[in-house]
């Protein structure tokens, strides 16, 4: 009867295990990859990356074990100015020829509060790999009409650019910088979980 119990112990254990893991895939029509930079030291230019991929697995439903992997297209680049957006492919910054993706992968997410985390990773920008960390907002994780289960993130990241090779260093006749070297980058999420089969 022990053995028996044992075994059935056993049963349940690798069945909640199973049923708990969970890999929520990025909705890109309901998520976006922004980035800021200072333009002259007295504005600043906004831009986006229409083609991106990512996603999320945990195994706890507070997230406090996720794993995340993102990717973004380079030559998607996109400032609602043709002539710009041609030159930040170019080898002055991103190269999208030679290393057309951008790439993150997390090595910790840790829990602030109940809303908050602190997601640490490797992103990795041309050929240069460098850690960096995420403050990152969990907007909640609800069902919508048709039987998803969605979850919302707000992530925020302030980078250097020139750390990862994005050499354009163009001056004023005063001496400033025409593009900043601190680039902030807003990623809102929005992610589905995946159905069992």
């Amino acid at each position: 009867m022990n053995k028996f119990m044992t075994i059935i112990a056993g049963m349940l254990l690798v069945a909640t295990a199973a049923f708990s893991q969970a890999t929520w895939n990025l909705d890109n029509a309901h998520s976006s990859v922004k980035f800021s930079v200072s333009h002259l030291i007295i504005s600043e230019v906004e831009g986006n990356f229409r083609s991106f991929t990512g996603s999320l697995r945990s195994d706890k439903s507070d997230f406090s074990d996720a794993q995340v992997t993102f990717a973004v297209d380079v030559a998607s680049i996109n400032t609602e100015n043709e002539g710009r957006d041609k030159h930040l492919t170019t080898d002055d910054f991103f190269n999208a020829e030679k290393y057309p993706k951008m790439s993150f992968k997390s090595v910790s997410w840790k829990k602030v509060d109940e809303h908050n985390f602190a997601l640490e990773g490797d992103l990795t920008i041309r050929d240069v790999t460098k850690r960096v960390t995420f403050a990152v907002k969990n907007g909640g994780t609800i069902q919508d009409p048709w039987g998803n289960t969605k979850s919302g993130f707000k992530a925020i990241a302030t980078i250097n650019r020139f750390d990862y090779g994005l050499k354009f260093n163009a001056l004023t006749e005063a001496g400033s910088a025409v593009v900043g070297k601190d680039v902030t980058i807003t990623l809102n999420l929005e992610f589905a979980k995946q159905k069992s089969s």
